[in-house]
């Protein structure tokens, strides 16, 4: 068994026209909504996380609020190929996950999370940001997934959690 969490970045923020988009950084709201999702995945229990995030300045922030409010005591990885990928290169970066994580939370960007989310699993979901999918797979290698070969056990957006 194995089990993939898809993270898109939280909200970003626009107000300075001079960065790249590659450097844009969370706003307020984003950064809230991130630490709401670091509680979801504490509730998850999860052991020791592999947590590979793109390198972008808005999926690094991400990525360390969610760790911090989740308690998780692990050091993530960041694989410029999650900016700006698509499917293909998505499935790649996951199939070269080694088989020691049983459990992966990959934090990166649209449109390639909601197409990746598709092909995993069928489900054509709108991942806003910070939506969160919990993904998993009757598989003993990452190498062996496929088209519809994971099952949707989890599907958050920061609206589903205010109050």
């Amino acid at each position: 068994m194995r089990t993939l969490y898809l993270l898109r970045h939280a909200k970003s923020s626009w107000k300075d026209d001079s960065l790249r988009d590659f450097d844009r950084p969370l706003k307020g709201r984003g950064r809230k909504a991130a630490e709401q999702m670091g509680q979801v995945l504490a509730e998850e229990k999860l052991k020791s996380p592999l947590v590979i995030s793109s390198p972008a300045v808005r999926a690094r922030e991400t990525t360390d609020l969610v760790l911090e409010s989740a308690g998780f005591k692990v050091k993530p990885q960041f694989e410029e190929r999650i900016y700006e990928a698509e499917v293909r290169t998505l499935l790649e970066v996951v199939e070269s996950i080694p088989d020691s994580a049983d459990t992966v939370i990959m934090v990166g960007h649209n449109p390639g999370f909601e197409n990746l989310l598709s092909y995993l699993t069928g489900d054509n979901r709108h991942m806003s940001t910070c939506a969160l999918a919990k993904i998993e797979f009757d598989v003993a290698s990452w190498s062996e997934l496929s088209e519809d070969s994971g099952r949707l056990e989890m599907f958050v957006t920061p609206k589903d959690l205010e109050d």
